[in-house]
């Protein structure tokens, strides 16, 4: 490509690719003056040959002299205007692409890059005012291979700066001005006796330092960006920081500040959200510690196995979870169960067959006795009666025997109640026929009135074939799931989020179309739904917390987990991958160390 000079005209050959995007300083060896080159500036239709050249110099004067001066005037001022003009467009563009980040991690690190780019400058540290003093979030220096916090994975050790107006950072967040320094050896204006001693131990050399304030949109100091060696862009010589990189950067740092208080915003409105579902959780958890700790472990398990299929290249090579919907899923999982809220908690925590509020076998037990005591009352009645009418051994030893034989009767008929309210895997017909006849049994009361031994909704739930609630209970507790749908429907969450009712509420939903609460079969249930099922059930079989029954072995669990697979309720393949990538083992060894 060939150039011309703007001041003498001297022509030179030059490599496009030597010419960067913001443009390249070119010094002219016959008139010793600089001139700026910027792609667009090349045409490319042509020749390579600059667009703005001329190849006769433009006349300000019939004065030749005159005129050279002149144009090499002229061309200066159009040299530094097409420099302004690049440094404000690249302004623009870092103030939009730093916009679109919400990472504060990556945006903290991402200012830095941009400011040390910008200004051509070897080193960079941002802070952020947190408790009253700096800390220090991101520490860069391109001669010493040093990049600590942000995304390097690389812990910054340094103590946060004290606000004291002695340390030149502290200094400009307090006062919010900027401060542009030459050589911080050459002035006695703040104290630099940190970065003299990290001089002496590194064979660093700090010179010329630019700190700025970064202010947000509420015009208050957030922290502070301190650039260290402006480098001369051809000789990489270190200068100090031009009153244009100063105005430029103080600009940069305003937009950073607006973009990091939106990513903490961002950041404290996730925080907040994250909060109160951890609140509902704690409000279940204080209403039932059971089914508090399950809505804990679902979630854990939940996330394990959202992982563990995220990392597998086999079967669900093609399923994968990203941060953000990792994220999604774990609020679905934290509030699944949230509609238990309005389930009775004496039925959520139902360990006996009798157990409203309070276990009601008391209520029965103290009936039979006193019906054991009644009879036993009767029967000393009558052998005092035959003993005034005369003793007659063997009326009485006839007598006895009755009473013992009744006594034994209605102690079996204690024992056989007390054994059908203890929840079970299957109570027989038998049982169930033998509590019928015994609830016809009747004995009178202490106001002669004649009572049943057991009353209707003693034998209902005394008659409960599996577990421990009745069929009107089982759907309290299944009309969670159609609670926890209604109650998430109504929150307006965010284009991230959108998805939570959904999973949350097909928890229950069976491939099949047999679950509830909407009857969602095959593919209508989303995948995560599917997920959950499958830990939502393993979860309920492991338990040990549960008062109704025992953790079940993992062999059992597996066991019951793949008949319901087989009878189309809960998801083949999930199940089966479930069980051979040993998900719950994982899950106890990251979430359950403790082993509960």
């Amino acid at each position: 490509m060939k150039i011309i000079c703007t001041h003498c005209h001297t022509g030179y050959q030059v490599d496009v690719s030597e010419v960067k995007p913001e443009g390249i300083e070119f010094k002219c060896a016959k008139c010793n003056q600089f001139f700026l080159i910027t792609p667009k500036d090349i045409d490319r239709d042509n020749t390579g040959v600059l667009k703005n050249m001329n190849t006769e110099q433009p006349r300000y004067s019939e004065d030749n002299n005159l005129n050279t001066l002149l144009s090499s005037v002229v061309g200066d001022l159009k040299d530094y205007g097409d420099r302004l003009n690049n440094q404000l467009s690249k302004l623009s563009d870092i103030g939009i692409a730093l916009s679109g980040v919400t990472d504060l991690t990556l945006l903290l690190e991402m200012i830095v890059d941009q400011a040390r780019e910008f200004t051509n400058a070897d080193a960079g540290t941002l802070y952020l005012k947190e408790e009253n003093k700096l800390a220090f979030k991101i520490v860069q220096n391109k001669s010493l291979g040093i990049r600590m916090g942000g995304t390097s994975g690389k812990e910054i050790s340094f103590p946060p700066v004290e606000l004291k107006e002695s340390n030149v950072s502290a200094y400009v967040a307090i006062k919010g001005e900027s401060v542009n320094i030459p050589d911080v050896y050459q002035t006695e204006l703040f104290d630099f006796t940190g970065p003299k001693n990290f001089d002496k131990s590194s064979g660093y050399r700090s010179k010329s330092m630019l700190v700025v304030p970064m202010r947000n949109h509420e015009n208050d100091v957030i922290g502070v960006l301190q650039l260290l060696n402006a480098q001369n862009i051809k000789t990489n010589e270190v200068i100090a920081f031009s009153k244009d990189y100063e105005n430029l950067t103080e600009s940069l740092a305003s937009q950073a500040a607006v973009a990091v208080t939106n990513a903490q915003l961002i950041k404290e409105m996730d925080n907040l959200f994250d909060s109160f579902v951890q609140v509902m959780a704690t409000a279940i958890d204080e209403k039932s510690p059971v089914t508090g700790g399950h809505i804990r472990r679902v979630a854990n398990m939940t996330l394990t196995f959202a992982d563990i299929l995220t990392k597998n290249q086999d079967k669900y090579k093609d399923i994968s979870f990203n941060e953000d919907q990792i994220h999604e899923l774990r609020i679905a999982a934290w509030m699944h169960d949230i509609g238990k809220v309005t389930t009775p908690v004496e039925v959520v925590e139902k360990a006996k067959k009798l157990q409203t509020i309070f276990d009601r076998i008391e209520f029965v037990d103290l009936r039979l006795c006193f019906i054991i005591e009644q009879m036993e009352k009767s029967f000393l009645n009558e052998k005092i009666k035959i003993l005034q009418n005369g003793s007659d051994a063997k009326k009485v030893s006839i007598l006895e025997e009755k009473q013992k034989i009744k006594r034994q009767e209605l102690m079996n008929i204690r024992e056989f109640i007390n054994q059908c309210n203890n929840p079970g895997e299957f109570l027989e017909d038998e049982k169930i026929a033998r509590l019928e006849e015994i609830s016809k049994m009747t004995w009178t009361d202490f106001d002669g009135k004649e009572q049943t031994f057991l009353n209707n909704d003693e034998v209902l739930n005394l008659s409960i074939r599996r577990g421990s609630i009745t069929e009107s209970e089982r759907k309290k507790m299944q009309n969670h799931a159609a609670v926890t749908l209604k109650m998430l429907k109504k929150i307006p969450f965010t284009k991230k989020l959108k998805n939570i009712p959904l999973y949350a509420g097909a928890h229950h939903e069976f491939v099949n179309g047999g679950g509830y609460p909407l009857g969602l079969k095959g593919d209508e249930i989303p995948f995560e739904g599917k997920i959950m099922c499958v830990t939502d059930i393993a979860e309920a079989l492991t338990a040990s917390d549960r008062p109704y029954k025992k953790a079940m072995p993992l062999e059992v669990v597996y066991r019951i987990l793949r008949e319901m697979a087989d009878k189309g309720e809960l998801d083949k393949e999930l199940v089966e991958f479930f069980i051979s990538e040993e998900v719950f083992s994982k899950y106890k060894e990251l979430h359950e160390s403790n082993g509960s």
